[in-house]
């Protein structure tokens, strides 16, 4: 691997992994232990959150694509080690969030991938890829489960920040790109193709009510919680690292150097990029969600 070239993204564009992806790796522990440490790098780097989740379904019987595609993400590791998250001391307190969802996406189990990210203000603070718990019957409901899934998290770190003496500004802005989605939480009828999703239909619409979130349509190309459910193209991808707050960091002082000029440029591009992206998201959004749920 050291003398491997660097890849561009954590996994090439549109790849789909499946459990009898070729044959099976004669030492599996490798990969075990590889992916223990993707897993644990993962905490830290959002970029590689997707493909982590994804190495992590093949861990009982890992075939050779898995561990290839575990090199491939070691291989973009390499290409960009200096990566981190970057929390500004200058912060609003703002929550906002981003869900996804990947329709079908396990080709063995044909489950949906829930992803989401939430901000503090610019700052990027929690954020999950993982694998619905049951089959959607179509994009809208594994939309709707991916916004529940984001509406407890929100709850959990409100609860947190109050804990700790931070007002949290109510309602919070929560992204989501599916029209059908978000009518149906705006539409309190519930008939036989909501039904068997009663209990996440109850728990947004109830957050909604309340006034604890504000639903915006987000337009597809501005989702950032795609990054958390699919393998993107590189230029999409490259996009959205800088807005999720993503800057390359020179060693520190402690490593044997300093962090440089390049860096702290780095640094003020990505608070002027987050502000004017979320800035863009709620503008363009807005009217058009407030037209949809007064209908509603």
């Amino acid at each position: 691997m050291m003398q491997a070239k660097a890849a561009s993204t954590p996994l090439p564009s549109g790849i789909k992994l499946s459990s009898d992806a070729g044959a099976l790796l004669r030492n599996p522990d490798s990969f075990r232990r590889l992916v223990g440490r993707l897993l644990y790098l993962s905490f830290t780097r959002p970029d590689i959150s997707h493909a982590v989740q994804q190495l992590s379904q093949y861990l009982n019987h890992p075939c050779d694509a898995h561990w290839n595609a575990a090199l491939h993400v070691v291989k973009y590791l390499k290409g960009c080690p200096s990566l981190g998250l970057f929390l500004p001391a200058d912060n609003s307190l703002v929550l906002q969030g981003y869900c996804d969802a990947d329709w079908a996406s396990c080709s063995d189990s044909r489950r949906s991938l829930t992803g989401f990210c939430l901000f503090l203000g610019p700052a990027l603070i929690s954020w999950k890829t993982k694998k619905q718990s049951t089959v959607s019957r179509s994009t809208a409901e594994a939309e709707y489960r991916s916004l529940a899934a984001t509406v407890c998290e929100l709850r959990w770190i409100s609860y947190l920040l109050a804990d700790i003496g931070v007002h949290v500004s109510l309602p919070i802005s929560l992204f989501c790109d599916n029209k059908a989605a978000l009518h149906i939480l705006a539409n309190p009828v519930f008939h036989e193709r909501t039904e068997h999703i009663e209990i996440d239909c109850h728990l947004v619409r109830n957050a909604y009510k309340e006034g604890f979130i504000d639903p915006v349509l987000v337009r597809s190309f501005a989702q950032l919680a795609d990054v958390f459910t699919k393998a993107l193209p590189l230029k999409v991808f490259g996009s959205f690292l800088s807005k999720l707050g993503l800057v390359s960091f020179a060693p520190s002082p402690t490593c044997g150097g300093a962090v440089g000029s390049s860096s702290i440029d780095g640094v003020h591009d990505y608070i002027t990029t987050i502000d004017d992206h979320q800035s863009a998201a709620v503008d363009a959004g807005a009217g058009a969600t407030a037209d949809m749920l007064d209908r509603g």
